[in-house]
Formats: C-alpha cells, structure tokens, sequence
C-alpha cells in the first residue's frame, strides 16, 4: 500500500530522521538564499503592541528565531511543532542563543489548543510544502482563530520558480544534487528526496493565498528571487 506523504506520522518519521542535518541541508536547498527570506518575509509584519505575543508555527530547529528577534526584539515568540527530534535541536538553541524565553511547544498545527483572538502575529518558514489541500484549509481556519483581530501573519515557502530555464535548473539542483549530497553529507537519500517531491507538488503559494482568502483572512501573494520561493502575508 502506497504511503501516505501528507500523513502526520509519515511527516513526524520524516523529519525526525532529518533533524540533525535538516538546518543545513536547508541552507543549500535554497543556494544560501533561507537566511534572506526568514527576514525579507516578516517585512510586511508591523506589530505595534508593546510585548506582542508572536507565535512561529511548524517551527522545525527555531531556524526562524534570530530573524523574528531581531524585526521584533520585544515581541514574546511561542514555537510550534509536532517534530520532537527537531525541538530537541530547537531547545539547545533556545538555551543557548535566547536564553530559554521562547515557549516551544508540542504539538500539531492542525490540531492544537492554543488559545483563540490572542496572538498579535502568526509566521511559518518553509512549512506549508508538507500540507495537502484539505490541510491547508484546516491551516488557515487555525490561523483565523487563534489570531487577535487585526493581527498579522506571514508565511514563505521554496516554490517552483517562474523563469523556464531557472525552473530546470532548481528542479534539478533539488531532485538530483540535494539528495546526493544528503547520502555524501549526512547518510539519507529517500529522506531529501522527498524535499523535491514536496515542493514540486506545492508549486508556490497561489493556492493558500486563494485558501486564506476564503476563510476572511485578508491576504496578498509574495513571490521572492523569480519565484523560487513564494508566500502570504496579511491580517485577520
């Protein structure tokens, strides 16, 4: 029987066996360009309240967290995710770069109790790739929720580019060089394979601008370095 990628516990499996060369190998899937994109993302984000609760969802090894505090450096920063070998990476972080003040948490994004109206702003770094449709409209009624009215998110995701020779050559680099150099570097082949397999179904981020849209959350489409990488920002 053929498994099923989107599942929680294939995903779970996934990035646990990835968690202590993940970091890296996102690095090189994006030829360097991840660090850019966790700030040039949060750009559109302007949390004005004093001591904003911000949360970063499906928060992997907090790769995302030095760009969040320097943008926000008073903002109070909650991590999600529902991998436990990537928030052991994470909490190590946490301890020894921001002193343990950001609350991590484990859990699914899609099926969680955070608190609902509370968060002044919602961020998610290279996560959307792993939801399928029907998730992401789960993922979108989520972010409704839990955010206060008039708060803010922004969400960015590696994406098929829009050149047709750059497209050739991204989808080559990912499909081909990246998993051979995830054998060479850190011993999984199948594991970074499935990073392309994932992203080549994505595609870029028009469907979860048309998904956010749909459940009232006011939304408009980034696309980042020719489309290499898209995503959604807005508010609720």
């Amino acid at each position: 029987m053929k498994e099923n990628i989107y599942s929680e516990v294939y995903i779970q499996g996934l990035f646990n066996r990835m968690s202590s060369s993940y970091e890296r190998v996102n690095y090189l899937s994006s030829f360097g360009f991840s660090l850019r994109w966790r700030k040039q993302f949060l750009k559109p984000m302007k949390l004005t309240t004093e001591n904003a609760q911000l949360i970063d969802l499906m928060t992997g090894m907090g790769e995302t967290w030095g760009a969040i505090h320097q943008a926000f450096p008073k903002a109070k920063l909650t991590a999600l995710d529902f991998s436990e070998g990537m928030l052991q990476y994470a909490q190590t972080k946490n301890k020894k770069k921001f002193n343990a003040q950001v609350e991590v948490t484990l859990q699914n994004v899609l099926s969680n109790d955070l608190p609902s109206d509370f968060y002044d702003g919602v961020t998610c770094a290279f996560g959307l790739k792993t939801l399928n449709e029907e998730q992401i409209q789960i993922l979108a009624q989520q972010v409704k929720r839990i955010l206060k009215p008039g708060g803010q998110f922004s969400f960015i995701e590696v994406s098929e580019p829009n050149n047709v020779i750059l497209k050739f050559l991204y989808s080559f680099y990912l499909s081909k060089i990246i998993p051979l150099l995830g054998k060479m570097l850190f011993g999984g082949v199948r594991e970074y394979k499935m990073l392309w397999e994932y992203t080549n179904r994505f595609k870029n981020a028009k469907q979860v601008e048309a998904t956010f849209q749909a459940v009232g959350l006011k939304t408009t489409y980034q696309s980042y370095f020719f489309g290499c990488a898209t995503g959604v920002y807005g508010e609720k």
